[in-house]
């Protein structure tokens, strides 16, 4: 009997330490385990926008010289995944699994091989089209709301309804875009505009509260905007500005803190955080990309990516970089 007993008890703890060894590698796998940085080689496509698709596992680029759109895997491997020719200068990307859809924001900087007299400085498009098969599904061209204006649709963000709302840095103005595809001036304002061939609007992202929060590029600032309200909107006071403010994303787990990518001569990832509902903010942290001109920021998970898009050397003229990263953000 006390041999039984000790066979049992010797069998019992070779199947516990198995069984915890084996809850170990499991929690060790390499497929929970996210690349610190994913190196793409593409000549000259100088990306701006970025996004994340779970399903997939991939990441969505665009590109201000091709206008094409792109799908990058964690080995670094391009795929066209969109290159339609109204798509001239790509922007901002949104990937909006609810809806089976990618958002794309359209633009003419000047910088394209598709560029005209005709779009070049006057294009604010969005195309959308179905995840699944790649299909554009509509293109929406919101420049004509404004006929008049310059026009740079920059940026993406959907509400929980699933309404889009557009950046357009050159005319200052917010678009929305209903569920039904009804594109319409959602809300403009002098206080968004920006000098002639600078960059004002830029990103936005909607809050679960029932507003939106948009960066203004050549000032460095934020804005909150209510969606029901929007003539009731104010600027978030921050202890500094955020100069070069482009891309934005809200923390996956808590929404009182916001993560924005700042380029021109600043180069850093700023981590925002409020107690009050984004009235006020504070710095929490700061992330250094040195000078690779990061734009925008995808949410994989907990983890944060920005884009080292290199836009200085495309801006300067020097058009030859063909290296770009998708970094982890290490606070």
């Amino acid at each position: 009997m006390t041999m039984f007993k000790n066979n049992f008890f010797m069998a019992t703890l070779i199947q516990v330490v198995f069984l915890g060894a084996c809850s170990k590698n499991e929690a060790q796998s390499p497929q929970s385990i996210t690349p610190d940085v994913i190196q793409f080689t593409q000549l000259g496509l100088y990306p701006e926008g970025v996004a994340f698709d779970q399903n997939s596992k991939t990441y969505f680029v665009s590109s201000l010289t091709k206008g094409a759109i792109g799908t990058v895997n964690d080995q670094g491997v391009y795929q066209v995944f969109a290159n339609d020719n109204n798509l001239v200068s790509t922007t901002g990307i949104v990937v909006d699994r609810a809806q089976n859809r990618l958002l794309v924001a359209i633009a003419d900087p000047g910088t394209s091989t598709k560029t005209t007299m005709l779009t070049q400085g006057k294009l604010g498009a969005i195309a959308i089209y179905n995840l699944t098969n790649g299909q554009q599904i509509s293109y929406i061209n919101l420049g004509i709301l404004k006929p008049t204006a310059n026009h740079f649709a920059n940026d993406m963000a959907v509400d929980n309804l699933g309404n889009i709302y557009v950046t357009d840095s050159f005319a200052g103005i917010i678009y929305k875009i209903n569920t039904q595809g009804v594109a319409s001036i959602f809300y403009e304002n002098s206080a968004f505009e920006a000098p002639a061939g600078a960059f004002g609007l830029n990103g936005i992202v909607f809050h679960p509260n029932g507003y939106l929060i948009v960066a203004k590029y050549n000032e460095g600032i934020l804005y909150k905007i209510p969606l029901q309200n929007p003539s009731s909107f104010s600027q978030i006071v921050l202890p500094q500005t955020i100069k070069g403010a482009d891309g934005l994303s809200i923390d996956n787990t808590n929404a009182n803190t916001l993560v924005v990518a700042c380029n021109d001569t600043t180069n850093k990832v700023f981590q925002i955080n409020t107690t009050n509902n984004w009235s006020t903010a504070t710095i929490t942290a700061t992330f250094d990309t040195g000078n690779v001109f990061p734009t925008t920021i995808a949410s994989r998970n907990n983890d944060k990516y920005v884009l080292y898009a290199r836009l200085n050397n495309l801006f300067s003229g020097q058009s030859s970089d063909n290296v770009f990263q998708i970094q982890k953000i290490k606070f």
